[in-house]
């Protein structure tokens, strides 16, 4: 049983062996694990897929509980983002456009004064998400290339925590895939961000 974010640190550890029946079913995994009720919007993933609650397991299964996401990469990194690398991923002689998302670390958030953030993901399973959110934004619009980077570990205010570069033969498509690739990633990629501000800290949910 993986555990990540506020939920890692609610149950004291990262991971937790836990017994079930032969019958379980994902939906039997919260109570087993005996941290009170469920939080709203948790997620469950079975070897790094999402997972419905009717879902059978089997032996040997690894089950990881997903607490609402905040957010690509085909990348993560603990170093600082260069924009200009991300966009030379995508660069594409068929490209008209080249769209790009920076989304940077505020000192203010909430009416609180932000000291830093702390970025944590799920290995493996962010950079699948994050593939099959590209896949579909290919599928959707006419793209040449996109790339996505997230830094995890410490960022602190003012430095880039994500980066998004799109390029297209038409900057219609170039700007609509940008802004659903940062709305995506926030919703559904297995990554969590924590707000550290003056006086205490706050693991922050989807879609911030």
């Amino acid at each position: 049983m993986k555990l990540f974010a506020a939920l890692r640190e609610q149950a004291g550890a990262a991971e937790r062996e836990i017994e079930l029946p032969a019958d379980a079913r994902v939906s039997d995994v919260w109570a087993a694990l005996g941290l009170g009720a469920e939080p709203d919007g948790l997620l469950y993933a079975v070897n790094r897929e999402y997972a419905p609650r009717e879902r059978a397991l089997a032996d040997g299964d690894e089950v990881a509980l997903i607490p609402p996401v905040s957010g690509g990469a085909f990348r993560l990194t603990e170093e600082p983002i260069d924009l200009n690398a991300v966009v030379a991923e995508v660069a594409d002689e068929r490209a008209g456009a080249i769209v790009t998302f920076s989304g940077t670390t505020r000192v203010e958030s909430r009416g609180r004064s932000v000291l830093h953030l702390d970025y944590e993901a799920y290995p493996g399973m962010t950079e699948q998400v994050i593939d099959e959110i590209a896949g579909e934004l290919k599928s959707k619009y006419d793209l040449c290339e996109v790339a996505i980077t997230h830094r995890i570990g410490r960022v602190g205010i003012g430095e880039t925590s994500v980066a998004i570069a799109v390029s297209a033969p038409h900057r219609h498509d170039a700007l609509a895939a940008c802004h659903e690739a940062i709305d995506e990633l926030k919703e559904r990629v297995p990554l969590w961000k924590k707000e550290v501000y003056e006086g205490g800290e706050e693991w922050i949910g989807r879609g911030s």
